[in-house]
């Protein structure tokens, strides 16, 4: 890819031999005012065919305006490495991180799959009679409005009825961007002849209002839960006169086809939401802050369109049944391969990952333009939603040589980001347990600018060496991969480690003097962590596929499987926890059960009454085939139904002649 940088009128350095790591030979040309003054050089670059990557995002339109111009055939791409990199108190040092910021923009990431969704218009606006009655007049004119107001109050009538207009109380909603429908109740009409005020005219019970958006500006309790809040359903502070217009602007704009993000996937074959009716995992479905989750058979269903998009089911996931895929893991651990080894390759050393998504792009802006901006170790790498990311994500980081992950998270977010404290802990846990010291991870809240960066200032000791691998096939595969690197190199490196309760790494402990080999936990286990031998009573189990879901647990019905959270380091083998010989039927010999099994049978049933001879107990030590053969015996008789008898013609006229009396005296 051929790549153009630009020193912004010199209000950033450009280190043109680190930058050449990740843009090498005469594909890379630096600028000065790239935008004005040199655009000439930009339309010369842009008429050929190929990929080229602008480092300026503030002017792009005029870059891709200029190309429209000149009839640019380059397929245009743009990152910023101003703000990022450029635009600093520690700029000078800032190569490195600029070489890594223009590589990680090289990497392409394949677009996701998403949902074609149809708005004709339809608005429902709910409120304060005052505030929704207002907005209602400003959408009328190009939507379908329909107003329900908490109470008409003292609110003049309206001169012109040009929406639908109900007092009423929410009771119910449900529904998606495009097809919500929303039931109300105690609803009245306003009363035609109103003068002075509106009069409530005929009182309904209920009254069923179907919209594709929803603009709320109730101070009542929100109609669906969650924040981000579903698509299409729009809710602000009523006293906020700015937010509320950028609401109706927001609303206003959502009419006609578009596309909706299918933020996750569910692979159904490796969830450990239940098996056999017995309840596992329930993390996605506890966190999912929408309610877009609910369980489906042994695993659990995304309703798609619900989605907000959030991203706590993929952070929690253990097993990788749900994925987040705006964008896809494997091209955002691409991204963080590419960042973090560029600029170990440009002679950076103990990066600081900073996790942020947009919202934390602003935060990253102003910290540019109005502070010291981000140090030269600082990374920023931009995710859709913070609330996605999880331990897979901070392992592989440190494993591609991060010496320190902290988490830009925005003080209105407070709240909708507990859930990252479980990962987080783990995944230091692990730095610590290995020797690489505690507080390798933080969430830090941007409420003071000043102290934030301050706090990215903190010296930090390095970490492990780049890894270089690509992360392949799924997120247990990723854990695996990051683990065995860390360990690797850790400065205290241990063969086994122990982890809190509810970590999803651990083993599973078999009471094998109880322990019948039913195989019932094979059965259950949704990762194949325990496994059978279909050539002989066996169980086995595989630690590093155990992700601690309980369903083995809670399926054994001798009660002798237990859980220890912890990981074990070095060879990856699948050892045999419990094996017997098979039990031989006394009969024939057929293979037919495990000696245990039988045994406890057979003692079980000992002293009941219809096993009280020996033969009677024997048949508990049959096969099938020999043990029905045996009860035949014993009673003398078959309890089967006899053959049908074979008909001739003999018997065909014997009932004619029975039917007709003159044809039996000729016979």
């Amino acid at each position: 890819m051929r790549t153009m940088v630009c020193s912004c009128e010199d209000t950033m350095p450009l280190d043109r031999a680190s930058i050449a790591h990740a843009a090498d030979g005469p594909g890379l040309s630096c600028h000065r005012h790239l935008c004005r003054s040199e655009i000439d050089a930009f339309s010369r670059a842009a008429r050929d065919p190929g990929k080229l990557l602008v480092a300026c995002t503030q002017e792009e339109p005029v870059f891709r305006e200029a190309a429209a111009v000149d009839a640019g055939a380059a397929d245009l791409h743009f990152t910023n490495i101003r703000e990022r990199a450029g635009w600093s108190a520690q700029a000078a040092d800032a190569g490195p991180k600029m070489a890594a910021l223009l590589a990680e923009a090289m990497v392409e990431p394949v677009p996701t799959a998403a949902l074609p969704v149809r708005s004709d218009g339809r608005v429902l606006v709910r409120g304060d009679a005052d505030v929704a009655l207002a907005a209602a007049r400003q959408l009328a004119g190009r939507l379908a409005v329909t107003c329900v107001v908490d109470g008409f109050g003292d609110t003049q009538p309206p001169a012109v009825a040009d929406f639908a207009l109900f007092a009423g109380r929410a009771a119910a909603a449900q529904g998606h961007v495009g097809s919500f429908a929303v039931r109300f109740s105690d609803v009245s009409a306003p009363r035609p002849a109103s003068r002075a005020r509106l009069e409530p005219a005929t009182l309904h019970q209920t009254m069923e209002v179907e919209c594709d958006v929803v603009l709320d500006l109730s101070r009542r309790p929100a109609l669906f839960p969650g924040k981000p809040p579903r698509d299409g359903y729009v809710r602000v502070d009523p006293g906020d006169p700015v937010a509320v217009q950028k609401a109706l602007f927001e609303v206003a704009d959502m009419v006609g086809e578009f596309e909706k993000p299918r933020y996750v996937v569910v692979d159904t074959a490796i969830c450990a939401h239940s098996r056999n009716n017995i309840t596992g995992c329930t993390k996605c479905l506890d966190a999912c802050p929408t309610a877009a989750i609910t369980p489906a058979d042994d695993a659990v269903q995304v309703d798609a369109l619900a989605c907000g998009g959030h991203g706590a089911c993929n952070s929690l996931c253990p097993t990788g049944a749900i994925q987040y895929q705006v964008p896809r893991q494997q091209d955002q651990f691409e991204r963080l391969r590419v960042l973090l080894g560029t600029y170990a390759k440009a002679g950076g050393e103990r990066p600081v990952l900073l996790l942020h998504d947009r919202h934390g792009t602003q935060a990253v802006d102003l910290l540019a333009r109005h502070g010291r901006g981000l140090p030269a170790n600082v990374l920023p790498f931009a995710i859709n939603e913070l609330g996605s990311a999880g331990p897979d994500l901070y392992l592989t980081a440190f494993a591609q040589g991060a010496a320190r992950i902290v988490l830009l998270a925005m003080p209105e977010h407070r709240g909708t980001l507990d859930h990252l404290g479980g990962g987080l802990e783990l995944a230091d846990d692990l730095m610590e347990g290995l020797g690489y010291g505690p507080d390798r991870l933080a969430l830090e809240w941007v409420e003071d600018p000043d102290a934030f960066a301050e706090a990215l200032e903190q010296p930090v000791e390095p970490g492990a060496p780049h890894a270089g691998y690509m992360v392949l096939g799924g997120r247990r595969e990723a854990f695996t991969a990051a683990l065995d690197h860390l360990h690797a190199h850790a400065p205290a490196p241990v063969d086994v480690l122990p982890l809190d309760e509810g970590a999803p790494f651990g083993r599973v402990v078999v009471d094998t003097d109880g322990c019948t080999l039913c195989l019932a936990c094979v059965g259950a286990c949704p990762t194949h962590a325990l496994s059978d031998n279909p050539d002989r009573p066996q169980l086995s189990f595989a630690e590093d596929a155990c992700v601690q879901c309980g369903l083995c647990v809670g399926t054994c019905p001798e009660k002798v499987v237990s859980l220890e959270p912890r990981i074990r380091f070095g060879e990856k083998t699948r050892e045999v926890i419990k094996e017997e010989e098979p039990f031989a039927c006394v009969v024939c010999g057929t293979e037919f059960a495990t000696k245990s099994a039988i045994d406890r049978v057979v003692e079980k049933l000992a002293g009941h009454s219809m096993f009280s001879s020996e033969e009677q107990l024997n048949l508990l030590k049959m096969c099938a085939d020999c043990r029905v053969i045996a009860q035949v015996k014993a009673s003398g008789s078959s309890t089967l139904a006899p053959p049908p008898r074979v008909r001739t013609t003999d018997d065909y006229l014997a009932e004619r002649a029975a039917r007709d009396p003159a044809r039996r005296k000729d016979h």
